[in-house]
Parts: structure tokens; C-alpha cells; sequence
């Protein structure tokens, strides 16, 4: 089959990009393929015309170029260090609960308000877009990833990149591919086949790229099958800016940048953090290296040119109006987000949503009082108000703890008719225990913290918290555990507590939406984006690296050898494909999620060309929202066990059908084949589903070879 043609660079804004790259001097075309951070490290101070940020490059003004200031992130515009005392931000619930959403429409309508607020802080780039699949459930930058399915992945990666460019900033698309972990993330080889790689970690990326057309590609820090993201021509060159035909620019990450010549001929276009290297790799070492005829000047010129053309077009050399931003907005923009992203995991007889007549409540939780945790490192968002405490060293800096001003208590109290609301930081089990006694119901926010640079170790919650729940959940049957996290984690005292909610990290208006979950306000439809394991030796790789034999950030001195990490074990069956094709039962299946009503689904019907239509209907007492998730396997040799080929988040009233049709990603069903991805002949069963265990409504289809 045919592969989806690239979307192809309007003419007039090429022309002016290489008109204005001819206008140029050498020394103004190589001011913009390196620069150090715009966040001034010890001893250093920022360049003179930054915001403080990740990165900037001057403007020409002879010719109408405005300098480039770079930002992170997905989540919203960070301030990592607070180099920019006092600036307020929105803070967007993680990744992790976007996926959950399983909605398109959110995804562009968040990255659009990342993308506002980045334009009128005086931002034209922003570092956001994160794609990579969860390989590692304990990864710890897992929170500004989706999914671990490549189709839920790249549709909603595409879509906040195409919200994000709507709003004229660049965003870029990262990391790519195949970083998977940050224990030695500068360290480690992610080592599997074309065809697996092809059909999973790269496909999320092909289809972010063609969905959102993002002006800028960041490789990651990691190597793939022995060289660095950052210098693979495979990658970069055969893959990226040839079969895909991608015309924007490819930006390393910060101190990710190992050569001159190899990495410029392999396609690295920008070497970021300059100062995070061992050297100035894209200042004077390649000036030379095109004097030598080592890379020639039209090399470089294509570098500029790429840059430019994607500021053109998107519209960030235009002057930006001033304009107000509407936090109070953006805020509800955010709460809507996480309303839709919460999970119900578990609701024993009809515990949630809590009763009227539960008048006296207790709220334990560490700083429950104050806000909603966030992850931590560069994507982390400091609205005016948040906590910050203290958390890990990253390349030097200090990178903090973060709780968001979003009080759970208060928002407990204005959502609930509860006389009596009150709070317990969880610290003192004894005194948690003997106040839930007397209770009518517990909720309990659970927490793990996450950070870029560290993955998690094990699959645990901190601290003593497994302990502190079994405790209140045998003194209160009416305990409700609600999990703040940066992935899945694993749940000893499910079967004990009446009800759980996955709240990930819900961003600037967490708070009332829990509490709307929590009482009903709020009919729960996210869905897992990722499979909670029953237990850590389920995992392709159960063991993990020791952080302290390896090296884990940039512009530090390097621990040990490069690390193979053997992704063939899985290969392409991420996720729920790998628990599928082993036949393992987790501890909770990707897709799953519950609701305050009931949907079912009949009538599937598959037609022409790759189309699936199936009534779905509302059977319940009231409105809400279910995910209709379509999934297919291929039986024989050459078949696989199960993908997700096609989704639609559907809201019902109460009693309402709908006869919904969608379009199944062609390439799901495909096996990539030298030259391509080809759909074979033979037996494949598509089904509708509830998750990615639900097999009950589903029809058999044979394809003949042509």
C-alpha cells in the first residue's frame, strides 16, 4: 500500500525563506545552528535580549527577522528556575491525561492555549509535542507522554502540535525516537529491528508529523542501534527528511550534540544547549569542516532555510499584537481537560458519586490543602502560588518538587454538602485511622512523583502510603483512594478500598475537577492510556539500571559504557499488544475505565474502504461519554495479536443511540516490509471494545492476496 504523501511546503513561503538566507552573512546563518540555554547556568549569565528560557537566537533586524526565543513545554510555558521571577502560567494536566481523554478536539483546543500563552509572553518556539510511546512504565518522564499505542499517541500529539501552530508558534515534535527512560538516558542504546520500530514508536511519530506538521523535529538524548538520535542518518535523513519528506528543521536536545561532520551530514540541523556539550560542535569546528569541503555550504544553507521556512510558515516572524491573557479562561480550558481525563478504576456498589447525606468527610493527603502535584523538570509549569519543595539536581540546577495551586480540601468543600470536611496531611497513621473511624466517608490522594532525569523506582507509591490506605480502608469502608501519578503504579489494597480514581496530574483546575467527579458534577469517561501491570515481572524487562553505574543528563561526566537496551523482546507489541500476544491478564487492561452510566455496543458492521460503523447506546441513567475503541488482530505466521486501529469519544444523553462510523488506520493493519507498510491476505478480526480485554462484538474478515 501506498504510504500517506507529505503535505507539500506552499511555494511563496520557500521562496521567501531562501531569499532571506541569501540576504544572509556567515556569521548570521551560523548564530542560529547553535546557542547555549537562555536559563543561565552557575557562573553564566543570560544572553543579552532573552526572555530566559531553553534557547535563543538573535534577530536580524536589517532583514525583518525577530530573534528566536524558545520555551518548554507540552504542559504549558515553563519556568524552570524561575528565570522569570513571578511570571504566572497555566498549568495543563500531564500528557498521561490528555491520552486518557481519548479526544482529539481537547488535544488541539489545549495546545492552542499553550500556544497563546507562549505568543504573548514574546515566545516563537515552543518545546512540546512529546510522542514517544511508554516502552517503560516507570519512565520518568512518562507524564508528558500520551500512550503507549502509536495511533492514540500520534493522533493526539498531532492535534496539541496543530493547536499549538494555530496560535503562530512553532512547535516541535520530541524526542525522537525511542526514549523510552531517563536512568542513563544519555547512556543507553534503544536496539530493535526496522519492522518493529516501523510499526510502533516510528508510526506515532509519522502520524504526529502528518497530523499537527510541526515546524521543528527534537531527537532525543538516547542512541538507536548504536548511534545517537542526534547523528543517525537512518533517522534523520532516509526516514525523516526523505520518505517523510519533512521540510522543517531538526533541533537536538540540550547537550545532545556529539560531532560536527557526522552530525550535520546525518541531518542534526541545530545543535541547542551548546554549552551542555563537550564542545562547540556547530560553531567554529563546522565552519572549519566547510572550508575543508568536509560539508559543503549548501548544507548549511539548508539548515537556515528549514528554520525560517517553518517560522514563515506558521506565522512567527509576524508582529504579535498586545493582547491580555485570560488565566480565569484558560483555567477552565485546563479543568475541562482533566475532568475528561480522570478514570474511574473502581466503584464498589455505586460508592461514587458520594451521597448528600455523607455529612462528615476526611481528606488525607500531603498537601492536599495547598494544590495537585506536577511532574518535575522542564516540561513542569509554576503558576503564581505553587509549593515548591525540594526534589532532584539536573545538570547542575534544582529542579523542585511542584504542588499547583488547586486546593483538593476547598474544593471538597465547595463541590460536597458535607458539614464537616476535614484534612489530615497522612503523616500520623494512628491519628488518620482513628479520624476515618468516625467518618462517613475517607478520601485518600494518593501520590507518586515523577521527574525528568530520574525514572521511578519500582512501581510502588512513596513513602508509606500503601500502608496508610490498608489502615484507613479497615477502619472506613467508605475509603476512596484518588491517585496523583506519573504513570501506572501498583494497587496491594485494591480489593479492600470502595472506590479509586486516577487523576494523573491534573493541572491548574485539577482540584474542582476531582471534586466534580468525587459528587457528580462530573460524569467520569477518561480511559487508561496505558496498562496497569498486576505485578512488575509481567514487564518485558523486569529489572531496572542502577542509576548509580551510569550517567543520566548532559554535561556530566560520563559512568560506564553505553547500555544496549533490547527492545526486540516486545518489538513492535507495546503495551497491551505485549500482554495480548503473552497472555498475560494485568492488573488493569489499557482502555478500561468506568462510568455513572452504562453504554453497550451492537450492530458492528465492516465496510468499504476500512470503515467500521457501530451503534452505540446510552443504557443508563444518565449523560455521559464512552470511548468506542476498534481493535484488530491478524491470525497465521505472519499475523499479530491486537492493535488499536481506530477510536471515537462519544456523548449520549441518557437513553440516545448513535450509529457511529470510523475510518480505520490503514497502517495498523499493515506489516512494514521492506520498501513499505503492505496489508497482506488473510483472516483478520476486527472487534469493538470497551478495552483492550473486551473481545464480546466482533466479525472476521478475509483478505485475498490481489
Amino acid at each position: 500500500m501506498s504510504e500517506v504523501p507529505a503535505t507539500p511546503v506552499d511555494r511563496s513561503t520557500d521562496d521567501r525563506a531562501r531569499t532571506l538566507v541569501a540576504q544572509m552573512t556567515e556569521d548570521e546563518k551560523f548564530a542560529w545552528l547553535s546557542g547555549p540555554m537562555a536559563i543561565p547556568l552557575a557562573g553564566e549569565d543570560k544572553p543579552e535580549g532573552a526572555l530566559g528560557s531553553a534557547a535563543f537566537y538573535p534577530g536580524i533586524e536589517r532583514l525583518g527577522i525577530p530573534a528566536m526565543q524558545q520555551s518548554d513545554a507540552s504542559l504549558g510555558v515553563g519556568n524552570l528556575g524561575n528565570v522569570r521571577p513571578g511570571d504566572h502560567a497555566t498549568a495543563l494536566p500531564s500528557s498521561l491525561l490528555l491520552g486518557a481523554t481519548f479526544n482529539p478536539s481537547l488535544a488541539f483546543e489545549s495546545g492552542a492555549l499553550v500556544g497563546r500563552e507562549a505568543r504573548q509572553k514574546g515566545f516563537n518556539v515552543q518545546l512540546a509535542g512529546g510522542a514517544n510511546l511508554v516502552r517503560e512504565p516507570r519512565g520518568g518522564r512518562n507524564f508528558e507522554y500520551i500512550s503507549e499505542d502509536p495511533l492514540l499517541t500520534g493522533v493526539l500529539a498531532g492535534q496539541s502540535v496543530a493547536g499549538i501552530q494555530s496560535e503562530k508558534v512553532v512547535s516541535t515534535v520530541k524526542h525522537f525516537v525511542a526514549n523510552a527512560q531517563e536512568t542513563g538516558r544519555v547512556m543507553v542504546s534503544s536496539n530493535l529491528s526496522e519492522a518493529a520500530l516501523r510499526e510502533s514508536d516510528l508510526l506515532a511519530f509519522q502520524l504526529a508529523i502528518e497530523i499537527g506538521r510541526p515546524g521543528a523535529v527534537m531527537p532525543g538524548y538516547n542512541l538507536i542501534n548504536g548511534d545517537y538520535a542526534s547523528e543517525n542518518a537512518f533517522l534523520l535523513n532516509t526516514v525523516l527528511k526523505g520518505e517523510w519528506e519533512y521540510p522543517g528543521w531538526v533541533m537536538s536536545d540540550w547537550g545532545a550534540t556529539h560531532s560536527s561532520v557526522k552530525a550535520a551530514l546525518a541531518g542534526l540541523d541545530v545543535q541547542s544547549g551548546a554549552n551542555l556539550d563537550d564542545a562547540h560542535h556547530f560553531g567554529a569546528a563546522l565552519r572549519q569542516a566547510v572550508k575543508a569541503g568536509e560539508v559543503p555550504q549548501s548544507r548549511i544553507d539548508d539548515m537556515v532555510t528549514r528554520i525560517l521556512r517553518s517560522l514563515i510558515e506558521v506565522g512567527a516572524l509576524d508582529p504579535v499584537p498586545a493582547l491580555p491573557i485570560d488565566y480565569s479562561q484558560h483555567r477552565l480550558i485546563a479543568q475541562r481537560q482533566a475532568e475528561e481525563g480522570i478514570v474511574l478504576l473502581k466503584n464498589a456498589q455505586g460508592t461514587l458519586p458520594l451521597a448528600q447525606r455523607a455529612k462528615r468527610l476526611l481528606v488525607i493527603g500531603a498537601h492536599a490543602d495547598h494544590g495537585v502535584l506536577c511532574g518535575g523538570g522542564s516540561s513542569c509549569v509554576t503558576p503564581i502560588g505553587s509549593l515548591s519543595l525540594p526534589g532532584i539536581d539536573m545538570m547542575g540546577m534544582q529542579v523542585a518538587k511542584v504542588y499547583q495551586p488547586s486546593s483538593l480540601v476547598q474544593a471538597i468543600k465547595e463541590e460536597s454538602a458535607a458539614q464537616q470536611v476535614d484534612f489530615l496531611d497522612g503523616t500520623d497513621v494512628t491519628l488518620a485511622v482513628a479520624q476515618a473511624a468516625i467518618a462517613d466517608a475517607v478520601i485518600v490522594f494518593a501520590q507518586e512523583w515523577r521527574s525528568e532525569a530520574l525514572d521511578a523506582k519500582g512501581l510502588g507509591l512513596d513513602g508509606n502510603q500503601d500502608a496508610l490506605i490498608e489502615a484507613v480502608a479497615a477502619a472506613n469502608r467508605n475509603t476512596i483512594v484518588v491517585l496523583q501519578t506519573g504513570g501506572p503504579v501498583l494497587l496491594p489494597w485494591l480489593d479492600n478500598v470502595a472506590a479509586v480514581l486516577a487523576a494523573w496530574y491534573p493541572g491548574s483546575g485539577g482540584a474542582p475537577a476531582v471534586a466534580g467527579v468525587l459528587f457528580g458534577r462530573v460524569n467520569p469517561s477518561g480511559r487508561l492510556p496505558i496498562t496497569f501491570p498486576a505485578s512488575e515481572s509481567q514487564l518485558p524487562r523486569p529489572e531496572q539500571i542502577d542509576p548509580a553505574t551510569t550517567t543520566s543528563n548532559p554535561g556530566m561526566p560520563r559512568k560506564g559504557e553505553i547500555i544496549p537496551i533490547n527492545y526486540d523482546i516486545e518489538g513492535s507489541d507495546v503495551g497491551y499488544r505485549w500482554y495480548a500476544r503473552q497472555r498475560l491478564k494485568p492488573l488493569l487492561p489499557f482502555g478500561f475505565g468506568l462510568s455513572y452510566s452504562t453504554f453497550e455496543f451492537s450492530d458492528l458492521r465492516v465496510n468499504e474502504p476500512g470503515k467500521v460503523s457501530v451503534r452505540v447506546n446510552n443504557t443508563g441513567p444518565r449523560a455521559g461519554a464512552t470511548t468506542l475503541q476498534l481493535y484488530i488482530a491478524k491470525t497465521g505466521e505472519d499475523g499479530f495479536a491486537k492493535r488499536l486501529a481506530g477510536f471515537e469519544k462519544v456523548f449520549l444523553a441518557a437513553g440516545e443511540q448513535a450509529d457511529v462510523e470510523v475510518q480505520l488506520e490503514p497502517r495498523i493493519l499493515a506489516r512494514f516490509e521492506e520498501g513499505g507498510f503492505v496489508i497482506g491476505p488473510g483472516n483478520y478480526r476486527v472487534w469493538a471494545a470497551d478495552d483492550a480485554e473486551d473481545e464480546r462484538l466482533g466479525v472476521t474478515v478475509t483478505l485475498h492476496a490481489p
